[in-house]
């Protein structure tokens, strides 16, 4: 009789740690999302990585080749602002991108990681003259669909 009890609590505890482990990592993964194609740099293409944290952080990880410096656009700025568009926070400035400190290189690559409480929705660059500046202007580079 102990045998049988013993036998259903090793098969509990495998089928807990089973579920568990699963439940880890799928809540580990990453999301991944591609740009939309550029009307302003069509030749940029790259993508957005979100994974939480166990803090319920959201890492952002943003990849993007082919980016063409900001100042040779038709409308010439002087930089690239990210910026993550929340569902109870509104649009953010996360950061931005600066040709001037190497985070674009000859080969037009350019990468960015940030950290944040707000989940985005959306991510999207801007091309602007100020990198401080709290609201986007219209000339959106690139966007991502609604996660």
């Amino acid at each position: 009789m102990k045998a049988i009890y013993t036998n259903s609590i090793n098969k509990v505890f495998i089928l807990f740690a089973a579920t568990l482990c699963i439940s880890v990592i799928f809540n580990s993964c990453a999301r991944k999302v591609s740009f939309q194609t550029s009307s302003v740099v069509p030749a940029a293409e790259g993508t957005v990585k979100v994974k939480t944290d166990n803090n319920s952080n959201h890492k952002i990880e943003i990849s993007i080749n082919n980016l063409a410096e900001p100042n040779r656009l038709q409308i010439p700025k002087n930089t690239y602002v990210v910026w993550m568009d929340t569902e109870n926070s509104g649009v953010k400035n996360i950061g931005q991108i600066n040709s001037s400190t190497g985070f674009l290189s000859s080969k037009l690559k350019a990468s960015f990681e940030t950290v944040s409480s707000f989940k985005p929705t959306r991510v999207f660059i801007t091309a602007e003259d100020d990198g401080n500046i709290q609201i986007p202007g219209m000339y959106v580079v690139l966007t991502t669909n609604n996660f």
